[in-house]
């Protein structure tokens, strides 16, 4: 173990207990990381895409040198060359058998595509249940000091009564804090499959 290892496990450990006592931070910080991960899966969405174009391309010209070479075995055999009608088969089989691989790669990069915008979707729909959360959790922050200007100005003071609902409860604040770091944590996992 070295200095630095020590060091950088000590500052992700600040970190860490930085931002599980801001949520808002943390959920801010996910989102980016969510944001930064679409836009990835979008380049590679693009990139998927112009490869899967230049395959079809290169298989409508394999296709059309087939249909080349097919005629020009015709043409060998009409002229009774057995010789060049054998070669032409050859080329004819060989040009076959590349089409045969580039379909595949294609059908391949179908697949891919799809699992990268299904990939996408995940990503999209994860970004926007974190932007409702760090809402709900901007807005709880903004209405806790709403509740404090009402007891001042005298609204919940009555002396045989006390609400539960209208004093911060300290419970009640590491449960819901427990509650969405769970709930960062699920997605977080979810995430990574």
């Amino acid at each position: 173990m070295s200095i630095f290892d020590d060091l950088n496990r000590f500052l992700e450990t600040r970190l860490e207990e930085f931002l599980r006592s801001h949520p808002h931070l943390e959920l801010q910080a996910l989102e980016e990381q969510l944001r930064e991960q679409q836009e990835d899966t979008r380049r590679l969405i693009a990139d998927l895409q112009g490869q899967q174009k230049r395959l079809k391309d290169e298989i409508l010209s394999i296709a059309k040198d087939i249909q080349r070479w097919h005629a020009r075995i015709d043409k060998a055999r009409a002229a009774n060359r057995p010789d060049l009608a054998e070669a032409a088969q050859e080329k004819e089989a060989s040009l076959l058998r590349l089409g045969n691989q580039r379909w595949g790669q294609m059908e391949g990069l179908k697949k891919r595509i799809a699992q990268s915008q299904d990939l996408l979707n995940q990503i999209q729909q994860r970004r926007q249940e974190v932007k409702a959360k760090a809402a709900n959790t901007k807005s709880s922050q903004s209405q806790t000091p709403s509740k404090s200007g009402w007891e001042k100005s005298g609204w919940n003071q009555r002396s045989n009564y006390s609400n539960s609902s209208s004093v911060a409860d300290p419970l009640e604040e590491k449960f819901q804090r427990w509650e969405t770091e769970n709930e960062l944590e699920q997605m977080k996992r979810n995430q990574s499959r």
